[in-house]
């Protein structure tokens, strides 16, 4: 059997990609683990085109795909996903000795190109490249939005929601190979159901899914602040298997700087919607994303972020430098007159405080005792995590093993423990088992 190796870059939607992609073709090969370095006669990328950094980090693996194919390490090199899609025209003239160029919307190429047959009946299944507890489901792809910096849209495509009962389907089949936590994704969540049943439909997909035996935790990734479907603020705050989490990027607060940014939102309405999500859900956490450097953010805009950074008190936020993307509206319409140096500086100085507001939100648990998955066991340590954090974004909760816990500490991984919460610091908890 021929061996398979993948490299996925960019974000956990591309992830779900590639799994969808090998559970078509894992009857054929023998799948290596992305990361493991040896000899395999497919290498499948899945490649990020999103901004600037994106771009680059994309294009060098190709190129060290490349290399490896010319060392005899690697026999043919397929590449696919965003960065494709969008340089369709350019990059197999650029790099032709790539064996075959695919796009981000139709994966049946890529499944016949690896040999394949594409399967209607395996469109709900998934070869797991996470660990086995936990999953990314996506529940839509493409977006509507026309937001003045980013290119996704003209990458994916219009918004196009997965029927319910598909999702359903494939979060059963998750949970039959013991998946335990569902991580909802698209490029708006909370626009799901807009195109199929017109209407927002986030909040009846989640209780449908809590319905799933064996998935005892869901979260909610990159949902949209307009319009904002308060019912899934109810299933938040009533549905036990529903985490107290929610990843809702907002990108600005100056009103002149998100209509640049064509948000369809005001300063306003994003603080009245912070407040009204920790009114209705007592103690959710919050992750959110900024730009900074945008066209037309002026000194006083960024004071008035900085500003809502602090007031608004995110337990998590990442901000990113802005990145003029050719074919925007931004990058047609607006100057990118802002210095590479001031963004730079404008970064520093909200990740800064952001940073100092971490420190306080982690010191508050110390002492507090908290359900958590275990993801991992290493060096004697258990790497664990809550409801208030998602896996690969946000800090770990530390744990010793006890040796006089009579249990071996590899069965744990994936299950569910008590522990106390006995030291922090701005990423990371430390914590001790309580119960088993």
């Amino acid at each position: 059997m021929q061996r398979l190796s993948t490299i996925t870059l960019g974000c956990s939607k591309n992830k779900v990609d590639t799994e969808h992609i090998l559970s078509q073709v894992e009857d054929l090969y023998e799948i290596v683990p992305e990361g493991e370095d040896i000899p395999v006669d497919v290498l499948l990328l899945n490649t990020c085109g999103f901004i600037g950094d994106a771009k680059e980090e994309s294009v060098q693996a190709v190129l060290e795909a490349v290399e490896r194919k010319k060392a005899g390490e690697v026999g043919k090199v397929i590449v696919f996903g965003c960065l494709s899609q969008r340089y369709m025209n350019e990059l197999p003239d650029l790099i032709p000795e790539v064996d075959a160029w695919f796009g981000a919307r139709e994966f049946d190429p890529v499944i016949k190109a690896l040999g394949g047959v594409p399967s209607e009946a395996k469109r709900v299944e998934r070869y797991l490249t996470t660990p086995s507890h936990y999953a990314y489901l996506k529940i839509s792809e493409g977006c509507d939005r026309r937001c003045s910096y980013c290119a996704i849209p003209f990458i994916r495509g219009a918004h196009k929601s997965v029927p319910m009962e598909d999702l359903v389907a494939e979060a059963r089949r998750l949970a039959d190979k013991g998946v335990k936590e569902l991580i909802i994704i698209a490029q708006d969540t909370t626009y799901y159901g807009m195109d199929l049943y017109r209407r927002r439909a986030l909040a009846e997909l989640l209780q449908k899914l809590s319905e799933v035996d064996g998935i005892e935790w869901i979260r909610i990734h990159y949902s949209y602040p307009a319009a904002f479907p308060d019912d899934v603020l109810d299933q938040m705050a009533e549905n036990p298997k529903v985490c107290r989490y929610m990843d809702i990027p907002l990108q600005h607060i100056s009103d002149k700087v998100l209509d640049n940014m064509h948000r369809n939102v005001t300063g306003q309405w994003t603080r009245e919607l912070i407040s009204r999500m920790r009114e209705r859900v007592p103690g959710v956490v919050l992750r959110t994303t900024m730009i900074v450097g945008h066209p037309g953010e002026g000194k006083k805009d960024f004071e008035e972020l900085l500003q809502f950074a602090s007031d608004a008190r995110f337990e998590r936020l990442g901000a990113f430098k802005y990145s003029e993307e050719e074919g925007t509206y931004g990058a047609e319409n607006f100057k990118d007159s802002i210095s590479a140096k001031t963004k730079q500086v404008r970064l520093d100085q909200l990740m800064t405080l952001q940073s100092e507001i971490s420190l306080a939100f982690n010191q508050s648990r110390v002492g507090s005792e908290i359900k958590v998955i275990v993801d991992d066991f290493n060096d004697g340590v258990f790497v664990c995590r809550s409801e208030f954090e998602s896996p690969e974004v946000d800090g770990e909760i530390l744990v010793k093993y006890d040796s006089s816990v009579e249990v071996d500490p590899y069965s744990l991984i994936g299950e569910f423990i008590t522990v106390r919460v006995t030291g922090a610091d701005e990423y990371d908890l430390i914590a001790e088992i309580v119960e088993i």
